[in-house]
């Protein structure tokens, strides 16, 4: 079976290597183009370019899809990548966090699958891993899908669910899904092969959207309760780092416990090795693990010896 994989970041280069490690032929590689990263802003290939062009696929790198754009070089590149799609030889086309809106005229071309991190219809969107932390789900999944033009409406062809542990970040959450949705695509490809992939259509109550993570989320508002802030921390692990701000340096917080305390919301209770008790809304969290401009994670005991923080409050 020949596939055209369409995917952009670490979660999507899990899937091409287990397809690819399946014995299944790539056709073609679309990912979205090279960004700057790091601190010298160099360019970056990203992490499904890195193991396609390690591994001898061809890749494409089209700024857009979309034909209709108003931008005249996107539009180019769209109707030239439409184009090498109508040409290539190819079974079905398979997606995993591109990045990049999929037209109608694309999707018309040959059936395209998605990898979705989320049970759907809960957490259609862009950011379903941080939004069911936040929400605090107690289990998440994956959903192979049928792509269609709504977003992440299409019928589902299988779908596994995964416990969210008290302590899990987006990050140890991404990795376990990024690994299921690779074994699972290579199920419905085989399934698909045979015949015996069926499809089951959305059920309509319990949709929820995953709207993208904006940076500004990660400033936290310690007025809320302890246990919203340990999920919005626990959320925004890796990225975008949830943080906190006094005497106006501003502090990552990547590692929290729930704790007892009381006091103005944001007070630091006490600093130690054990933590750093902040008060919240209601509750208080114990803070422990941080990190300050420029500097490294640090586990709170290490923290406070460079950092004081006795006495002072979060903003």
């Amino acid at each position: 079976m020949k596939i055209v994989f369409a995917g952009t970041p670490e979660f999507a280069a899990v899937a091409l290597q287990a397809l690819h490690e399946a014995g299944f032929e790539i056709a073609l590689v679309l990912t979205q183009p090279d960004r700057p990263a790091g601190r010298g802003m160099q360019l970056q290939p990203s992490a499904v370019k890195q193991y396609a062009v390690a591994h001898g696929m061809e890749v494409l790198q089209p700024l857009s899809l979309r034909t209709d754009s108003k931008d005249p070089v996107r539009a180019e590149q769209a109707r030239a990548t439409h184009e090498r799609l109508l040409s290539t030889p190819y079974e079905v086309m398979v997606v995993a966090a591109y990045g990049l809106i999929l037209p109608l005229s694309t999707l018309d071309i040959k059936p395209c699958l998605n990898i979705h991190g989320s049970l759907l219809p809960r957490w259609r969107g862009a950011a379903p891993i941080h939004r069911a932390i936040e929400a605090g789900d107690s289990e998440t999944g994956i959903t192979i899908m049928q792509m269609e033009e709504g977003l992440d409406t299409g019928p589902m062809l299988l779908t596994e669910k995964i416990a969210i542990g008290p302590h899990d970040t987006t990050g140890t959450v991404h990795d376990r899904l990024a690994a299921l949705g690779g074994t699972m695509i290579v199920e419905a490809l085989q399934r698909m092969k045979h015949g015996t992939l069926e499809a089951v259509v959305q059920p309509e109550q319990g949709v929820n959207y995953a709207a993208k993570i904006s940076k500004e989320e990660a400033a936290l508002d310690f007025g809320l309760s302890a246990v919203e802030l340990d999920r919005k921390i626990r959320a925004f692990n890796p990225f975008p780092g949830a943080h906190g701000t006094v005497n106006g340096v501003v502090v990552k917080l990547w590692a929290a416990q729930l704790a007892e305390g009381r006091g103005a919301p944001g007070q630091v209770l006490t600093a130690d090795a054990d933590g750093i008790v902040v008060a919240c809304g209601t509750g208080a969290l114990r803070l422990t693990m941080l990190q300050k401009p420029g500097g490294k994670r640090l586990p709170a005991a290490e923290f406070i010896k460079g950092f004081a923080l006795a006495g002072q409050s979060f903003a």
